[in-house]
């Protein structure tokens, strides 16, 4: 058995397949999936899995270089806008943030998208893969 802590096989070797700049995306319950990226598809019930644990568990596995996340995710309003709760702020990543729109044109260039159970709004985030060298 595996020690890190993402034990789903499948998601696994999706990261473990993933080249530089390849496009990881975890999204909420509502987040349309186009023809194209594989799907896989952890949503049990409303909230099973939250987006937050998933996240962390892809992280435990996966080198990072960018994320992305719609601007509609951010919190607040005009210049006080800040990070949703969820983003993972321990990678030390700026994100690019796009319209929700734009946002759901790209996903279609991923090579995955994972979906939660997550029903907050906008939670969906694409992790950019980068190299550890």
């Amino acid at each position: 058995m595996k020690r890190t802590a993402l034990l789903h096989a499948e998601l696994s070797h999706v990261i473990a397949s993933l080249g530089h700049g390849d496009m990881l995306v975890l999204g909420d319950a509502g987040l349309p999936i186009p023809d194209g990226p594989r799907r896989i598809d952890l949503a049990v019930a409303r909230g099973v899995p939250q987006l937050d644990d998933v996240l962390q568990a892809v992280l435990s596995e996966m080198q990072v270089e960018g994320i992305v996340i719609a601007d509609e995710a951010l919190d607040g309003d005009g210049d006080t806008k800040k990070l949703p709760g969820w983003y993972p702020q321990s990678l030390g990543i700026e994100p690019q943030t796009v319209s929700h729109e734009e946002f759901k044109r790209r996903t279609a260039k991923a090579r995955a998208m994972v979906r939660t159970g997550e029903c907050t709004p906008y939670a969906n985030i694409i992790l950019i893969a980068g190299v550890k060298f």
